[in-house]
Order: C-alpha cells, then sequence, then structure tokens
C-alpha cells in the first residue's frame, strides 16, 4: 500500500526559506512523476512542482518558478522542495503526490497517491 508522508513545514517570515520533504514507501518510486501541491483555506488546491521519474526534467508554474526548487533522490524514495523567498500568499497546507503521467499533466486527478500534506505558514 503507498504511503507518501510529508515532513518539514513550518512557520516563518517573509523572505525566509523551508525546505519540505516526503518519504514515499509501498510503491516503485522510480515509476512515478513526484509533485507538490498546496492548498490554502477556501481555495482549490494548487500545482506548485513537478519532477520527472529521473529527475531530469521539472515543471513550475509562473508563480513560483525562479523561488522553488524540486528534486527527488530515487535511492532513498524522497522528493524535496526548497522554498525561497517565500510570501505570506505561499501559506497554505503542502502535499506531495505520485503520478504516472508527465511532469506537465498538472491536474490533481491525475496523481494517485498523496501524502497527509505539511502546514507552511509565511507572516509578514
Amino acid at each position: 500500500q503507498a504511503q507518501l508522508v510529508e515532513s518539514g513545514g513550518g512557520s516563518v517570515q517573509a523572505g525566509g526559506s523551508l525546505r519540505l520533504s516526503c518519504l514515499a514507501s509501498g510503491l516503485t518510486f522510480n515509476d512515478y512523476t513526484m509533485g507538490w501541491f498546496c492548498q490554502a483555506p477556501g481555495k482549490e488546491r494548487e500545482f506548485i512542482a513537478a519532477i520527472s521519474r529521473s529527475g531530469a526534467s521539472t515543471y513550475y508554474p509562473d508563480s513560483v518558478k525562479g523561488r522553488f526548487t524540486i528534486s527527488r533522490d530515487n535511492a532513498k524514495n524522497t522528493v524535496s522542495l526548497q522554498m525561497n523567498s517565500l510570501k505570506p500568499e505561499d501559506t497554505a497546507v503542502y502535499y506531495c503526490a505520485a503520478s504516472v503521467y508527465g511532469v506537465t499533466v498538472i491536474t490533481p486527478g491525475n496523481y494517485a497517491y498523496w501524502g497527509q500534506g505539511t502546514q507552511v505558514t509565511v507572516s509578514s
């Protein structure tokens, strides 16, 4: 049974940095594109970043491009999200997820497995 567990969330001031990690188990990790999403209260789940099976390709929306970096370690079954220059509007619960599709397929419904989420709060 696939399980994704996020860690690394917390509170930070605007302009600060956080690094989120996600440990996967119960699946063949390098068979999956891995992604990060966020969801703020009252809003839909939003795509943040994706990385291909090998790690060679990544994809970001304009809202985080240049500030966030996704990476993966297939030997350790982990995917990480380095978040720099954080803004108050980045405040949300952050989820990692696994998909059999490519990095540009960003609809949440195309991701088969999800973690429980980790809270990120950015204060001004």
